[in-house]
């Protein structure tokens, strides 16, 4: 009783500290998602471009201490709440062999990531961490790898830098590639696999396929949700893989982050049903404002200046990236669709 005292004393000091920070960030949420309403392009890239612009307030005043805890805290809360997105269901719902498609295609993209970072010249902890946002779910999937990834002075720039990467070339898919299915004349359920299995975010590949038609969207969108299920045991390996290296002190660091934890168990308790279908709807919603919210926070986290010594080969490595696993699916849908 007497350790919990001091904490619960200070809980409204650190409330009142946090304030301005969190409402800032909110407000960054709020001008993103109406920009991205009216103008079409993702809610993420727009906080995260508005944070950027914001990034004087990340550094030293009263929203800082706000700002952090938005960063990290809300950011956990929103990819746990991702977990009331999944279920069994979906994960059979295509199928046996398109659950090994879309688990293959997600283990290929991040090797892929992993050896054309090498070659290119950067670090293997880039190359996992960018193909692992391409071939899961982009900009929530950049920043759970990332927490399980060694804590470094490059860390943190990478991590923004995938965020950028992926958000942009996601928005650009939600217009391309509607188009790319209409030029290769793909009946709606293979341009549904197609869109769910190659474009990064999962409002993107919701805009897209739902754009084309009712069918295409509805497989778009369960082919994502089992790429969004791949989260966990992906994390889980590199976590396990970044412990078994002995130059990295993982001293006191748990084996899986508690939000990945919750993320499991949510999607555990949706798939048993106990999750009524309007409490998973404003799960659904809180989540994505919670992660718009942690991206505004972390842009204001962030200096222009760490992010232009990033340099283009990044850039050409997540492009690589993109192309790779788009190709994939082409390739799987050609094989596995009967015509």
């Amino acid at each position: 009783m007497s350790m919990a005292k001091p904490w619960r004393a200070d809980y409204p000091a650190r409330l009142r500290r946090q304030f301005p920070g969190v409402l800032i960030s909110a407000v960054v949420a709020i001008a993103a998602t109406f920009l991205a309403a009216h103008y079409g392009a993702s809610a993420m890239l727009y906080a995260l471009l508005l944070g950027l612009a914001l990034s004087f307030l990340g550094e030293e005043g009263r929203c800082v201490e706000g700002i952090q805890s938005v960063a990290k805290t809300v950011l956990r809360i929103g990819i746990a709440l991702l977990g009331t997105r999944i279920t069994v269901e979906h994960m059979t719902a295509l199928g046996g062999i398109w659950l090994a498609i879309v688990a293959g295609s997600v283990v290929l993209t991040i090797l892929f990531g992993w050896a054309a970072a090498r070659a290119l010249g950067m670090t293997r902890q880039f190359g996992v961490l960018s193909g692992g946002a391409v071939a899961i779910c982009g900009a929530s999937a950049a920043m759970a790898i990332a927490a399980a990834q060694p804590k470094n002075e490059e860390a943190q720039r990478n991590m923004i830098f995938t965020v950028v990467g992926v958000t942009t070339l996601s928005t650009l898919a939600m217009v391309l590639y509607p188009l790319i299915v209409k030029l290769l004349g793909l009946d709606p359920r293979a341009a549904g696999i197609f869109l769910g299995g190659s474009i990064h975010d999962v409002a993107q590949v919701v805009g897209a396929g739902y754009s084309v038609s009712q069918e295409t969207g509805d497989a778009a969108t369960l082919i994502k949700l089992l790429r969004v299920a791949m989260l966990m045991p992906v994390v889980l390996i590199i976590s396990t893989l970044v412990r078994m290296r002995k130059d990295i002190d993982t001293a006191g660091t748990p084996l899986l982050p508690g939000f990945v934890i919750a993320f499991a168990a949510l999607a555990g308790i949706n798939s048993l049903g106990w999750i009524p279908v309007p409490v998973q709807s404003v799960a659904s919603d809180v989540s994505r404002w919670c992660l718009v919210a942690s991206i505004a926070a972390i842009g204001m986290k962030t200096q222009l200046r760490d992010i232009v010594k990033v340099g283009l080969r990044p850039v050409l490595l997540i492009v690589l990236e993109t192309l790779f696993i788009g190709a994939m699916m082409l390739l799987a849908i050609h094989w596995a669709l009967p015509r």
